[in-house]
């Protein structure tokens, strides 16, 4: 059950980046003027940002330590070849997509677009990599 949490947690996050960014964002470019698709796309922004760190972010972290903790996963063990490295570099990714996720919160609310576009794509290709990592952990 822990897993399954963990996963769904998992597929919300990305789910959501990839229907904002692949689903909403263009039909919004298209059909928008320019003021109203950034009011849309900041009010969307907002929720789904309130919903990661209220939400996601402590449900991923409670999920993950106890999978970490029922494998039997100790600090020491982060830098073990196989599960603790696959593991350490899966923590790694998350932290920099949350990173980028909130700088990307910034650099909108900044004005700084360009910046934020790419921080954007930083985030959406980084949760990619931070599930790939995931699926390379055996289950057992």
């Amino acid at each position: 059950m822990v897993r399954f949490v963990h996963v769904l947690g998992a597929v919300i996050w990305l789910g959501g980046q990839l229907t904002i960014s692949a689903l909403v964002l263009p039909v919004a470019r298209r059909r928008l003027e320019a003021a109203d698709r950034a009011a849309l796309m900041r009010t969307l922004g907002m929720r789904f940002g309130v919903a990661t760190v209220t939400v996601l972010i402590p449900l991923q972290v409670a999920t993950g330590i106890a999978l970490a903790a029922h494998k039997g996963v100790t600090w020491s063990g982060l830098a073990q070849p196989g599960y603790g490295r696959t593991l350490a570099g899966k923590l790694v990714a998350f932290v920099l997509v949350m990173l980028a996720a909130g700088l990307h919160g910034w650099a909108t609310s900044a004005g700084r677009t360009v910046v934020a576009r790419a921080l954007a794509v930083s985030s959406l290709l980084g949760s990619f990599v931070v599930v790939l990592l995931a699926t390379a952990l055996p289950v057992s």
